[in-house]
């Protein structure tokens, strides 16, 4: 039996991975997230709900004991602080692997004219994203990062990844697409380890997403 404590459960993406996961018997799903008016009622039999703030030291180390893998789906203007939480929580729990979703742009590695919006429009918000990342691959964790591109409802599983270092491509990527990817490094704790990955949608380049 594999454990994995979803952290954010309620966000789009993390929905994604929480019916990805519904029924792989080998897998206990734990869901923590902070709003139960979020909850929908059906939440698969492989799951069990904690309602609370990852930065509820004590609720937090008590949703990681036992676990296998952790994901985080958070965001914020504290999302370091967050993160770090998660990691110091981890840590006193001997618990190593570690799914985080952050943002492209983190690493000023989105190029040309779809890089220079992508500053304008986010870049500020991003610090706290690149803090996160920073005390992540400072840490003793076996982590992965995933940096999706703008995220989009579409119903598919259509997606390429470049790793740090490498120029971001694309401008897009669905929810779906984004949790897929999750869900194999959730199941496979093998794959992508001390990875930060871009995940895009193949051949869509531009100048901006095609929705602003």
């Amino acid at each position: 039996m594999k454990n994995v404590l979803i952290l954010g459960a309620s966000g789009q993406i993390a929905q994604w991975v929480v019916r990805s996961l519904a029924g792989d018997k080998s897998v206990q799903q734990t869901l923590l997230l902070r709003d139960p008016r979020k909850l929908t009622g059906q939440e698969p039999v492989n799951a069990k709900v904690v309602i609370g703030s990852v930065l509820d030291k004590k609720l937090l180390r008590q949703a990681v004991t036992g676990q296998d893998v952790v994901y985080a789906n958070l965001t914020g203007d504290d999302l370091d602080k967050q993160a770090k939480a998660v990691i110091a929580a981890m840590e006193a729990e001997g618990v190593k692997r570690l799914v985080f979703v952050l943002s492209l742009g983190i690493y000023d590695e989105v190029p040309g004219k779809f890089g220079e919006w992508n500053r304008v429009t986010i870049g500020e918000d991003l610090k706290p994203f690149r803090r996160a990342a920073d005390a992540i691959e400072a840490s003793g964790l076996v982590y992965t990062i995933v940096r999706p591109a703008w995220l989009t409802d579409e119903d598919e599983v259509d997606y390429e990844l470049t790793t740090k270092g490498q120029p971001f491509k694309g401008t897009v990527v669905s929810r779906r697409s984004v949790a897929n990817l999750i869900a194999q490094i959730v199941t496979h704790p093998e794959l992508r380890v001390c990875e930060s990955l871009g995940v895009n949608k193949p051949g869509s380049d531009g100048d901006k997403p095609y929705f602003m």
